[in-house]
């Protein structure tokens, strides 16, 4: 398995280049199979997830062809024919977006087998909001070891869905399905995250007919079929967010471009409060900290869209943990995601957790040891906490950050951060 080893106490000056959002780009390939035209898809990350789902696609009958890399990477995805709709256990396991091709393999063929995606470490996460909102369309649903057995022998029928809470999953596999059904699906409480209405515009631009786009109410009028398009994936403004607080942790001025400041909002606000200044610029942001100056502690408490995402919570976290004064971070979406704060006590972090609550109390300074990725987003903050722990900091188990993070070490490198990868042997997780 491959670690990262950080070098603690180097400023970051320099450009970092955001690339597509990995939440985006694997609901677009999942949408491939809508249509039997060929699906480009640029701004195309590079990432162990993308690289899982589409070797599933494959295994479906879909071509996918990658070309270009850096700033200019695309991959061409044509689902002329579907020969299978059998998604099995080994490729869903892997990672849990690849259920959703059971919707657009339902609407297209109208029959799937796909495995349920079994646990995931953050919690509960069930795909029964996925199936409630299939079986309203008409889909005939029974599970089989493991499996969804799903059949719609009259074809996907139009329908009203008021989910009982905001779930993105659902959301997007509901609306993937609803583009070809017969009739009108209204989606009430639906999910407002960016990734979701690029999603939404892909398939306007592919044919659909999508009302609502952006609000917690999409109203979906089925089409017959679907062509194809050109469609840029949306920012990642999670990776976006990574590194400016990986910026605002290690002092220094990074640009941030190729990405949407205003997807990052709620982050915005905490990092500027804590002492950061964060400027917006015509394609980006510049993140820029006196290292001199001891950031200020602030709470934040995880929201859905548009407030402090999740999927920052960790990151935040570890900048907190040399901030001056109490901070309190509470998490609100997933129980059980606090896996990074033992790791990051291993570093001399002063965090006590209790339920969905953590009190990180600043120290004056971290000490690089040896710590463990539990999850992908807790991976990346203990690489923002190695940036300024005094000595060596290696991170283990970095496949969970190879998921999400498109040549890290790269780009933090480039900024002058003291980062390289210690190869291990394979791993296949």
């Amino acid at each position: 398995m491959d670690s990262i080893a950080i070098q603690g106490g180097a400023r970051l000056n320099g450009t970092i280049p955001v690339s597509g959002a990995k939440n985006s780009a694997l609901k677009l390939m999942a949408a491939s199979i809508l249509t039997d035209q060929p699906l480009r898809l640029t701004n195309m990350p590079r990432l162990a997830d993308t690289k899982f789902l589409g070797r599933l696609l494959r295994e479906l009958g879909v071509e996918v062809t990658e070309n270009g890399h850096g700033e200019e990477q695309e991959t061409l995805f044509h689902a002329a024919r579907i020969e299978s709709t059998f998604a099995p256990y080994d490729l869903v396991r892997q990672m849990r977006a690849s259920f959703n091709v059971l919707g657009p393999l339902l609407a297209r063929t109208g029959e799937a087998k796909v495995s349920l995606p079994g646990g995931c470490t953050i919690g509960a996460r069930p795909v029964d909001l996925h199936l409630q909102a299939l079986t309203a369309m008409g889909v005939e649903i029974e599970l089989d070891e493991g499996y969804v057995i799903a059949r719609a022998p009259k074809g996907l029928k139009g329908a009203e869905i008021e989910f009982p809470f905001v779930s993105v999953g659902a959301t997007e596999h509901a609306l993937l399905a609803a583009v070809l059904a017969d009739g009108v699906t209204v989606l009430k409480k639906a999910a407002r995250e960016p990734e979701i209405g690029d999603l939404a515009r892909c398939l306007v631009a592919m044919g659909a007919k999508v009302e609502g786009i952006d609000t917690d109410e999409l109203v979906i009028t089925g089409v017959a079929s679907l062509g194809g398009t050109e469609w840029p994936v949306i920012a990642d403004r999670i990776e976006m967010g990574s590194y400016a607080v990986a910026a605002a942790m290690a002092g220094g001025e990074v640009r941030l471009t190729r990405a949407r400041p205003e997807l990052m909002q709620a982050l915005t606000e905490k990092m500027v409060e804590a002492g950061v200044e964060v400027t917006p610029t015509a394609d980006g942001v510049i993140v820029k900290r006196d290292p001199a100056q001891r950031l200020k502690a602030v709470n934040v408490a995880t929201e859905v869209y548009p407030g402090f995402a999740t999927d920052l919570q960790a990151q935040f976290m570890a900048l907190m943990t040399t901030a001056e004064g109490d901070s309190v971070i509470h998490e609100n979406i997933f129980e059980n995601r606090f896996m990074h704060a033992p790791e990051l006590a291993r570093l001399g972090a002063d965090i006590s957790v209790h339920a969905g609550e953590a009190v990180v109390r600043g120290v004056e300074v971290l000490h690089g040891a040896q710590v463990m990725a539990t999850d992908l987003r807790a991976s990346v903050s203990l690489v923002i906490a190695g940036l300024v722990a005094e000595g060596e900091t290696t991170v283990g188990r970095v496949y969970h950050l190879d998921r999400g993070f498109e040549r890290l070490e790269e780009k933090l490198g480039a900024c002058g951060a003291q980062i390289r990868r210690i190869k291990g042997e394979d791993h296949e997780h």
